[in-house]
């Protein structure tokens, strides 16, 4: 879905991916070693443990199924698409396999289980996300860091840059201009922290 906002908003769909990642640091840094200090896994348990208080936790529970419950939805139907076209079943038949899986893996390792999977997914999300996008920026502008990459020239010796070349690919795919961008500096700074 963050692909889809850049592809079709442009500069100003990826103003949200700032908000995201910049949200996962804040976790990282404020959540996740008072859970760990308190041998906690699930954000519930520690706010019960924390403030000695059953409805607290219950009041924690409540937000994050009603938060997780979009992102679950999502999770589901991409699992029951890959089932469906790899096993050849319909996709509700493909999202039950998906589900049926999941439950087996979480009731036989817990949620402990279930944090150490998602730290290997992590890992390997980042490195390949991170490996192509510098093999790409070396091949196009020559540059291995790919930050700096999309403002350098295009190797080809064109002069041409690599943003404009970027542009008019996904103009003409249909899309906005990834460098078209209507959002004021304080637009970019409220979306990044809500």
């Amino acid at each position: 879905s963050m692909a889809g906002i850049i592809a079709f908003a442009g500069y100003d769909g990826s103003v949200y991916l700032m908000g995201w990642t910049g949200g996962y640091v804040l976790l990282a840094l404020l959540l996740a070693p008072y859970l760990r200090k308190f041998g906690k896994f699930t954000v519930p348990d520690f706010i019960g443990d924390r403030y000695y208080s059953k409805t607290a936790r219950l009041v924690a529970v409540f937000c994050a199924l009603l938060v997780s419950f979009t992102y679950v939805a999502g999770q589901m139907r991409g699992v029951g698409l890959v089932f469906s076209r790899f096993l050849e079943v319909e996709i509700n038949t493909g999202v039950i396999i998906g589900m049926i899986i999941v439950l087996f893996y979480a009731v036989l390792g817990g949620m402990k289980g279930i944090t150490y999977t998602q730290v290997a997914q992590y890992c390997v999300l980042i490195f390949a996300f991170t490996v192509p996008a510098i093999f790409i920026s070396i091949q196009m502008t020559g540059n291995p860091i790919p930050q700096l990459g999309m403002g350098s020239t295009l190797a080809d010796g064109s002069g041409t840059y690599l943003l404009d070349k970027l542009d008019g690919l996904s103009t003409e795919l249909g899309f906005a201009a990834y460098t078209d961008g209507s959002k004021s500096m304080m637009d970019v700074f409220a979306i990044t922290l809500a």
